[in-house]
C-alpha cells in the first residue's frame, strides 16, 4: 500500500489503540466464530468472530471499538482476524481536514436541488424493504437465499447495540435513498447505504456520504468511518477518494492526503 503518498497520523509514533475499561465496559460474547469465504477478494479465507455486548453501548464505548477497527452488523460487532490476509483496512475520513474536489461539490449541488432529507430513529417498512432489494438487485449484489424480508432487514439495519439514526432521501415525496449511521462520542460510522438505482446519475452514494460530514461538522465530531478499505476490491475502492482521511494498518492509523495508486 505504500505506492501512495503516506504520513503516519499525530506524532507519526505507533498510535495505541485504546483498551476497553474492564470496569464500565459491557462484556462481549462471542456468538460466531469460523473461518469462511471472503465476501471480498476470491480464493481467500476470512475470519471475522461475531460478538454481541450484553448491553448497549454508550458513544465513548462505541467510539472506542472504532478506533480498534470494529465494524457493526445488526446488534453484533466484528473485527477482521484472518488467518493468511491483511487487505482490510478500516478507514476514516479527517472531517477538519476534508476539502471537497470539484467533481463532489457538483454532487452535492445537484443533490441538494432536488433530494430532501430526513434524519430519524431506524424503523423498518415496507417502503424500505422494497427500496433495500431494488438497490440489491439492480447493482447485481441480490445473494442466492433471495430478496430480504422485514424480518432481515430490521435485524441487519434497525436492530443495533449503539446510538444509530437513519438518513431517509425523498424527491418528490418518493423514498429513493436510506444511509444507516452509528454515532459515537466524536465520529459518525456509516453502517450502509441504498438507493433506488435509476437516481446513479445522481451519484447518491457521493452525495449521502457528505450530507454525513455536513452532520459531522455541525456536531463538532473528528471522524467519518466508512468501514472496510481493500485496495483490490473494486466495490470498495471508492473510499480512498475522500482526503485527507486515516487507515488503520498493522495496529497503526496512517494518513493519507493523495489518492492511492490503482492496483495491478
Amino acid at each position: 500500500m505504500g505506492s501512495s503518498s503516506e504520513r503516519d497520523a499525530a506524532s507519526g509514533q505507533d498510535v495505541e489503540l485504546p483498551r476497553l475499561d474492564e470496569v464500565s465496559d459491557p462484556i462481549e460474547l462471542t456468538v460466531h466464530d469460523e473461518v469462511s469465504p471472503c465476501p471480498y477478494l476470491p480464493e481467500v479465507d476470512a475470519r471475522m468472530p461475531l460478538r454481541v455486548p450484553i448491553r448497549p453501548l454508550t458513544r465513548a464505548e462505541f467510539d472506542r471499538r472504532l478506533v480498534a477497527g470494529n465494524r457493526r452488523h445488526g446488534k453484533l460487532l466484528y473485527r477482521t482476524q484472518c488467518p493468511s490476509c491483511r487487505a482490510c483496512e478500516p478507514i476514516r475520513i479527517i472531517v477538519r481536514d476534508f476539502v471537497p474536489g470539484r467533481t463532489q461539490r457538483r454532487v452535492l449541488r445537484r443533490g441538494e436541488q432536488v433530494v430532501d432529507v430526513e434524519i430519524g430513529p431506524p424503523v423498518t417498512t415496507r417502503e424500505k424493504v422494497a427500496l433495500y432489494n431494488l438497490h440489491k438487485h439492480g447493482r447485481g449484489l441480490m445473494r442466492d437465499d433471495g430478496p430480504l424480508g422485514a424480518a432481515g432487514y430490521e435485524a441487519f439495519l434497525v436492530d443495533s447495540c449503539c446510538e444509530t439514526f437513519e438518513m431517509r432521501y425523498r424527491v418528490g415525496g418518493r423514498l429513493v435513498g436510506v444511509a444507516v449511521v452509528d454515532r459515537g462520542q466524536e465520529s459518525l460510522s456509516a453502517v450502509y447505504s441504498f438507493y433506488d438505482p435509476e437516481l446513479e446519475p445522481l451519484s447518491p452514494g457521493v452525495f449521502s456520504i457528505l450530507k454525513q460530514l455536513e452532520l459531522c461538522r455541525a456536531w463538532g465530531l473528528r471522524y467519518l468511518y466508512l468501514g472496510l478499505y481493500v485496495e483490490k476490491c473494486s466495490r470498495l475502492v471508492y473510499k480512498a477518494q475522500y482526503l485527507p482521511h486515516e487507515r488503520l494498518i498493522d495496529g497503526r492509523w496512517r494518513r493519507f492526503d493523495r489518492p492511492a495508486t490503482p492496483a495491478p
